[in-house]
């Protein structure tokens, strides 16, 4: 049978200046009609150039193909036209990217955004693209699809902005979807709506399935063939049951062997209060009409009380839009709110602006979407040492030194600071968002979603790392995640929450053996499935 994608010997390398960069060497890899694959691999494999460059996605200007042929419907991508490029993106083929917030156009609203494509691509009047727009935000697990149609892009949370680009890439009826990582923002009962729900599009559509991930959880679940990456090279190919059950490279036995360790130790109790909300409150107004009245509120946050000890993890559980990190902004103090907010016992409820200053050198956070967060026009270095330089940091080793050994804390090339966020891969540059929050060796870490772009041997290695440097800075950590393994492995507290409000906390060992809301046990039984 002949496959509806073909990659045959392909070879890319990206420009600097007059040498070449070489990002995958030799890859030979076939998607068939109305299969999935998986396409597996640690962050800076490769996999991601691979998908991005069949629809050569990458500006012309700095990127080569030495050798190879991508093959679509036994046309080769690599010597089409622009015209023909824009015909096949977004109608032929459709692509979910895995940083959702650098993908969609900040200036307008999420109806304007889909239904173009569709009147572009499908000829389709306003009217009749808002309705097919609306129907795939819907089958897509937007919560209040209707009322999100005028919403912007910041307006959404991480993983509703992900939503929206599975409704986009999924709104003409793709022959090939394209899918980088795209359950990653989510939690974990949506992710399984999402994964049914792209098996089902496939069924009906009779699409094929090319799908990036680090988790073996979602390739046990969707993928029918396995493709694992390392170092730009394939090394390793088969059906899913034989890559998992029985693999023979000793990188993809590494892969499917790893595994997170049990409960961390439990650290004293008693320790001093290092943050404790009481009955917290985000609202947000409603306004309409002509005169912008307010008719009611969106209660992101309401009435949220619990306490953080020093050197402890408190995990901070729930599904995408549940006030999760909207709750670590109003810590922060990033986002107004009514309620207490106390900090090693400071009111930082009564502070604002210029007055919280003084103690955010001790409170630093880690962004859900890396690339978001980082400056593109400021170097690795600059990104890192900007917080040395706003709080004036003196200590016995310059700088630059603090920089190097921060890098090199979380497994970055020291040898590399001096490059740009565009030129890392989404696992990368969230460990330059980490060395950038340890750098000023903070007594509070929020980490929202920390380890959502990593591959499964990248986050045990950071979730190794966090664990070691509590333990040597007696660290405290809000860890904001949907990944309960991850959870398991490194909280020892756990508050759960769902439409802005706690429906279950306390300690993380209680919750898991003997969980009491339904919504916990709906949580616990769809992420230990597998």
């Amino acid at each position: 049978m002949e496959p509806l994608l073909e990659i045959k010997n392909l070879h890319i390398a990206f420009k600097q200046g007059e040498r070449l960069a070489h990002a995958v060497r030799g890859v030979d890899l076939s998607v068939f009609h109305d299969e999935t694959i998986a396409l597996v691999g640690e962050s800076g494999s490769g996999k991601s150039v691979t998908a991005q460059s069949v629809l050569r996605l990458y500006p012309e200007a700095s990127i080569h193909y030495p050798q190879g042929e991508i093959r679509f419907n036994n046309k080769n991508i690599l010597e089409m036209s622009q015209d023909e490029l824009l015909e096949l993106r977004g109608n032929d083929i459709g692509m979910v990217f895995q940083e959702p917030m650098s993908s969609l156009n900040p200036l307008h609203t999420i109806e304007k955004q889909i239904n173009e494509n569709l009147m572009a691509h499908r000829g389709l009047s306003w009217g009749e693209a808002t309705i097919v727009t609306l129907d795939r935000l819907q089958r897509a697990g937007l919560r209040d699809a209707e009322k999100r149609l005028k919403a912007y892009p910041h307006q959404l949370s991480g993983g509703e902005r992900q939503r929206v680009m599975i409704a986009l890439a999924l709104v003409n009826e793709p022959k090939l979807l394209i899918a980088d990582e795209p359950t990653t923002a989510l939690d974990v009962t949506i992710q399984a709506r999402i994964l049914d729900l792209i098996k089902d599009l496939q069924r009906q559509m009779k699409m094929s399935v090319l799908f990036i991930t680090h988790d073996l959880g979602i390739v046990r679940r969707i993928a029918d063939r396995v493709a694992v990456m390392k170092d730009g090279e394939l090394v390793e190919t088969g059906t899913a049951a034989q890559i998992l059950n029985r693999p023979s490279h000793f990188y993809t036995r590494s892969l499917v062997s790893a595994g997170f360790d049990e409960a961390p130790p439990d650290p004293p109790d008693d320790s001093e209060i290092i943050i404790e909300l009481a009955d917290l409150k985000v609202w947000f107004p409603v306004r309409k009409g002509i005169l912008r009245r307010t008719t009611g509120h969106i209660k992101a946050v309401d009435g949220v009380c619990l306490t953080l000890r020093k050197g402890r993890t408190l995990g901070l559980i729930g599904e995408s839009g549940s006030g999760k990190t909207t709750l670590g902004k109003a810590i922060l103090r990033l986002e107004k709110s009514d309620g207490e907010i106390r900090f090693e016992n400071i009111p930082l409820h009564t502070l604002w602006g210029k007055a919280v200053r003084p103690v955010r050198r001790r409170m630093q956070v880690v962004f859900q979407d890396p690339f978001g967060s980082l400056n593109p026009r400021m170097s690795v270095e600059q990104i890192i040492g900007e917080g040395l330089e706003v709080h004036r940091v003196e200590e016995n080793l310059s700088h630059e030194e603090m920089i190097v050994q921060s890098m090199r804390e979380v497994g970055l090339n020291p040898d590399h600071r001096h490059r740009y966020p565009h030129e890392f891969s989404g696992g990368q540059r969230q460990r330059i968002a980490l060395a950038r929050a340890l750098v000023l060796k903070p007594r509070l870490l929020i980490l929202d979603e920390p380890t959502s772009s990593l591959d499964r041997s990248i986050q045990f290695q950071v979730i190794d790392l966090l664990k070691t440097l509590q333990a040597k800075y007696e660290l405290s950590y809000l860890f904001i995640s949907h990944d309960l393994k991850v959870v398991k492995s490194l909280c020892h507290d756990i508050v759960i929450m769902r439409e802005g409000k706690v429906v279950e906390s306390g300690r993380a060992g209680d919750i898991f053996d003997h969980p009491e809301a339904e919504y916990t046990k709906e949580l616990l039984a769809t992420a230990f499935a597998d």
